[in-house]
């Protein structure tokens, strides 16, 4: 076999490692950014709750980063981690197959997260991180008790929607 001819060879980016194998290259094709299960499920817990938000907004001006979910009213900004890209504490992984592009890669994200809520913080957000394992009715009932408790203080609209 040629080097490079396989399909989960070609067409890297400068710098990222080529998968390690067929069925990684797929693993990582089907990986979703936006609207994984977690995040979903989290979002109807939301919904049944009365809550209204947007997705996946930027929210810090002239940075490519957006949260998952935004209360804009009440400037709380929800991000739904997966445990593997923000290195969970409970279930770290270690990556076998490109461990020293994995490790720098995964300490780059924890880092960007953390910048990520320093700015939103400084610039008067409330941040939520939900881990993608955490129970989506427990994490919406943190959620609405948070929104409740900004849009109070900030004389926001009310939590629910109104009924007609």
């Amino acid at each position: 076999m040629v080097p490079n001819s396989s399909p989960h060879m070609r067409r890297r980016r400068p710098g990222v490692p080529a998968a390690s194998s067929e069925e990684a290259r797929r693993r990582m094709i089907a990986t979703r950014s936006e609207d994984t299960g977690p995040e979903r499920r989290l979002r109807s817990e939301l919904h049944n709750l009365g809550l209204r938000f947007r997705l996946h907004q930027r929210v810090i001006p002239g940075v490519r980063r957006q949260a998952d979910i935004v209360f804009g009213p009440a400037r709380v900004a929800v991000f739904v981690d997966g445990c593997f890209w923000h290195s969970c504490p409970i279930h770290e992984t270690t990556a076998k197959a490109n461990a020293a592009f994995w490790k720098k890669k995964l300490a780059d994200n924890i880092r960007r997260d953390a910048d990520t809520n320093a700015r939103l913080e400084a610039a008067g957000w409330k941040v939520i991180r939900i881990w993608e394992h955490e129970q989506p009715s427990l994490a919406a009932q943190q959620i609405a008790k948070a929104v409740r408790r900004r849009r109070r203080r900030l004389g926001g609209r009310s939590l629910t929607r109104s009924r007609v």
